[in-house]
């Protein structure tokens, strides 16, 4: 048995009651930063999202292409006011106090996400989390990101994979442990420790914590 428990949270509908790249792009067409096209494909492809004929790793592969030739520091520049202004009045409420718990309680909070680390660094920072493990920008021989993720996309297996490498590091027993999630790409995660909790869950989520007994938690 490890020494110490985790709190393993997702963060898009789970953490955030939102989707974040839904606000982050109505932000970036308000700003005159993405073009119709862009908007228009990845409308697109959400559709078949929902219908889940397209992965979740496969859609966040589409929504990094929006990087491709662009410098990272302005946007790690605007992180913080980006988090303060659009994110963070669309956290969920519920699930904050679920983390904030934990952190009275000692366990060590650690936020998965197939999110990126500029974005996700003041949400870690604000709700004192104590780890991020996410998908980080891959930035090419020109110093220009290349729209690309550097590594694996941070979803599905890759999550539990690099969960399950932070707790042995940091000796964490994972049968004691916690974790949040609404998709079924969230499962491995969720299998991964003792006390799993579903979000506002999928269908398809919804019936495994159902067959599993699963709590199931809403937003508020």
């Amino acid at each position: 048995m490890g020494a110490h428990t985790g709190a393993f949270f997702d963060f898009d509908r789970t953490l955030l009651a939102e989707n974040s790249p839904k606000l982050g792009i109505r932000y970036l067409w308000d700003m005159g930063q993405v073009s119709i096209f862009y908007v228009m494909k990845i409308v697109f492809a959400n559709w078949f999202y929902q219908k889940n004929l397209v992965s979740e790793a496969a859609m966040a592969r589409l929504l990094l292409s929006f990087y491709r030739n662009k410098d990272l520091a302005p946007f790690e520049a605007g992180a913080a006011d980006y988090y303060r202004e659009v994110l963070k009045p669309h956290l969920a409420p519920n699930i904050v106090s679920h983390a904030r718990e934990h952190r009275k309680r000692g366990h060590v909070l650690v936020l998965v996400s197939a999110g990126i680390r500029y974005l996700l660094k003041p949400v870690v920072e604000d709700l004192e989390f104590d780890h991020l493990i996410c998908t980080d920008l891959k930035v090419g021989s020109n110093g220009l990101l290349t729209g690309k993720s550097h590594g694996s996309v941070c979803t599905g297996e890759t999550k539990r994979k690099a969960a399950t490498e932070l707790s042995e590091k940091l000796d964490i027993d994972l049968s004691r442990s916690y974790a949040y999630g609404d998709h079924h790409a969230d499962i491995p995660l969720l299998e991964m420790v003792g006390n799993p909790r579903a979000v506002e869950p999928t269908k398809q989520l919804r019936q495994v914590a159902l067959q599993r007994g699963w709590p199931i938690l809403t937003h508020r």
